[in-house]
């Protein structure tokens, strides 16, 4: 059934990803999708192309969120939107190796909440593979620049290791239930990946820091009775935000344009 009315989109953020998702539904790039209005905690003045309103006065007048403002938002929000009745389209998918948070998510209702790939690819592969039984093996290694990945927790050693690192250094080996929280804003892909294979504890993740990194990389390697898969994703990082990288606002907008029923969407 084709949708005859568009999208009304709420969008949660006015950072790296949300200007970009903003200003292409403000100008008309994802048909069948409109900018309602920006929730941001900061007041934005003529910066954004939508009236500026609070979380309850957008869920008054938009039938999808986007949230584009990190991990928290999600756990203090996500389950109110669904419960309104309003879509919700996630981006910090970090969020999601809650398992509680998790659950809450995806039994609330009647709004539907979906996530977005972000930063990397093969996820439909994965699905589509656990469908016909377990992948027995997951490993995800993420590099960036250690500056992007330096956190609160860590102790003056590694940081110092960090910071005078002249070859790649690993920060964190773990599962993909442990590590998005040490890196809120660098390790949505692990949470990703752990979304598409059906179990966090099932996907090993390394973290490294790497001094001459000039692209952040994933590379996904999985195996189980029916095949063995590897994929490999080299990003410029954005130039504002260098923690994310500069494809995710656009990962965010084709998977608004599939919730808005563009055709020729790759499923």
């Amino acid at each position: 059934m084709t949708r005859t009315t568009a999208r009304r989109v709420g969008l949660i953020g006015w950072g790296a990803i949300g200007r970009v998702v903003g200003d292409a539904l403000a100008t008309g790039r994802i048909p069948g999708a409109e900018l309602v209005c920006v929730v941001d905690n900061r007041p934005l003045g003529d910066s954004v192309p939508a009236p500026q309103r609070t979380l309850e006065q957008a869920l008054e007048s938009c039938d999808l969120i986007v949230e584009a403002a990190g991990q928290g938002v999600v756990r203090e929000c996500g389950t109110t939107i669904l419960a309104s009745g309003t879509d919700l389209l996630v981006a910090s998918t970090g969020a999601l190796t809650d398992g509680q948070l998790a659950k809450e998510l995806l039994d609330a209702g009647p709004g539907r909440v979906y996530f977005t790939g972000g930063a990397v690819g093969g996820l439909d592969l994965l699905q589509a593979v656990r469908a016909m039984g377990p992948l027995h093996e997951v490993h995800l290694t993420t590099t960036k620049l250690p500056s992007t990945l330096e956190q609160p927790w860590m102790e003056g050693e590694l940081l110092d290791r960090m910071r005078s690192a002249t070859a790649p250094v690993e920060v964190m080996a773990g599962t993909a239930r442990d590590v998005p929280v040490k890196f809120p804003k660098s390790t949505n892909v692990a949470a990703s990946v752990a979304l598409a294979v059906g179990d966090p504890d099932a996907v090993r993740v390394s973290v490294v820091a790497d001094p001459a990194a000039r692209h952040t990389s994933h590379v996904i390697e999985a195996s189980g009775t029916h095949g063995s898969y590897r994929f490999e994703m080299r990003h410029l990082p954005d130039t504002a935000n260098p923690a994310t990288s500069q494809v995710v606002p656009y990962a965010v907008l084709r998977s608004l344009a599939a919730l808005a029923g563009r055709t020729g969407q790759i499923l």
